[in-house]
C-alpha cells in the first residue's frame, strides 16, 4: 500500500475467486471459509484449500468454467491445476 492509499482503496481491487471470470489471473490474498456458503463448516473448508494448494501469494488463474451455471471450474495454482466448485472458491480472497 502506497502512502496516499487508504485501505478502502486497496480493497476495491479484491474479489471472491468464485465471481472471477474465466481467464482471471491473480494472486490469493486471504482465505475467508466462514463466508463462503459451501456445505463444509469454515475450519474444514479452509484445511482443504490448503491441503490443495491455495495459500496466501499464490499466483492462481481460471481456465475453464463448467458449462452448467459455469461449475465447476479449473484453477491454475501456481503449477497445479485443480478442479473446485464456484461455492468453495467464494471462500478465496483474490486480488
Amino acid at each position: 500500500m502506497t502512502v496516499h492509499q487508504t485501505a478502502s482503496e486497496t480493497s476495491t481491487h479484491e474479489l471472491r475467486l468464485g465471481n472471477a471470470p474465466r481467464g482471471f489471473v491473480g494472486t490469493i490474498v486471504a482465505l475467508q471459509p466462514d463466508i463462503a456458503g459451501a456445505a463444509e463448516s469454515g475450519h474444514e473448508l479452509e484445511r482443504h484449500l490448503l491441503e490443495m494448494g491455495f495459500t496466501e501469494g499464490a499466483r492462481v488463474e481460471i481456465l475453464h468454467q463448467g458449462a452448467i451455471q459455469r461449475d465447476p471450474i479449473a484453477v491454475r495454482v501456481d503449477n497445479i491445476t485443480i478442479a473446485v466448485r464456484r461455492r468453495e472458491a467464494m471462500a478465496v480472497v483474490v486480488k
